[in-house]
Order: C-alpha cells, then structure tokens, then sequence
C-alpha cells in the first residue's frame, strides 16, 4: 500500500466524507469496543442523518472561512478534519477566532499518524488565520484526545452540553492562546 496523500478536500469528496465521518462517529461513540455512548435510536439517527449527509457536507465545504483536508490512499478516504470560525458557546469566544471542529480518523486508519498530521495542517492554517485563540470541543470522556491537544498547548477553558438529537454529550471547551 501507498502511504497516504493529504490534500484540501473537494465537493466531489461530500460523499465519501459524509459516509467516513458518520462511521467514525458510529465507531468512536456507539460502538461496544467505543465509548458506547447509550445515545437513544432515534437521537442517533437524527443526528447522523442531518450531520452526515452530502448535502450537508457540501454546503460546509463551501462556508466562507472554512477549511477541509483529507487523507486518502488508493482513491480511500481514511481520515478529515475540519476547521472554521469558531462556533464554540465559551462567552471569551470570537467567530474571528478559529476553531477545529472535527478531526476523525476512520477505524481502519487508527495507529498511522494520519490524526497528527491533520492536526499540525489544521493548527497552522488556524494560526494563520485567527485574531485570537484557537479552540476546540471535545467529548468529556475522550481522555485520549484531552491529552493530545493538551501536547499542543490548549488547556480546558469551558464545558458546553452538545446535542445528539435530543441527547446532550458533556462537552469539554479547549483554548490555546
């Protein structure tokens, strides 16, 4: 296998990414070797159908301000993150500040540095194009990723609740600068 190629992810990529990203999620949070989050059906359904579709998708890649990389090998997506004004209810918070908002690294992909790099690529583009601090949501629970983005600097500067349909994750909010 050849290593994998990351580039800015394209319209023609909203499928791909919307199919990548909700099993990234099934997997992460749903899954028994996952969080195994409890979330009820039908929240689930409701939050990955309105979060993981191609249209949804598409529209995202096209916002103003946004940014989308992929890492794809043999034409497979593998990994994205995502990257954007920031959205994060934290009342020091900016949209003129950049916020990473999704980094997902598909399970068959865990263990290959694939989340490192688009962590380096999406922390720069963020610094390059922020009139403040960067931030980030993560899931309470995710302890792995807490200590990850506290590698990079950022340090908990709130917490926010997050709906899945009408379930809510407690949210942890992460600063840097």
């Amino acid at each position: 296998m050849t290593d994998a190629l990351i580039r800015p992810a394209q319209p023609e990529d909203a499928q791909a990414l919307a199919d990548l990203g909700r099993q990234t999620f099934i997997d992460t949070f749903v899954a028994a070797d996952g969080f195994a989050i409890p979330y009820p059906e039908a929240d689930l359904t409701a939050f990955l159908d309105a979060s993981f579709n191609a249209d949804t998708i598409r529209t995202k890649l096209a916002e103003p301000g946004a940014a989308w990389w992929v890492a794809e090998r043999d034409g497979d997506l593998l990994a994205f993150a995502n990257t954007g004004p920031n959205t994060l209810p934290h009342p020091e918070g900016e949209a003129g500040h950049a916020e990473l908002r999704r980094l997902y690294v598909s399970k068959a992909a865990q263990g290959l540095g694939l989340g490192t790099r688009l962590l380096a690529i999406s922390l720069e583009w963020m610094q390059a194009n922020t009139t403040g601090p960067m931030w980030i949501g993560v899931w309470s629970g995710n302890l792995k990723a807490q200590k990850l983005y506290e590698a990079y600097g950022f340090e908990k500067a709130g917490e926010y609740r997050y709906p899945v349909g009408s379930w809510f994750d407690d949210e942890f909010i992460l600063r840097r600068g």
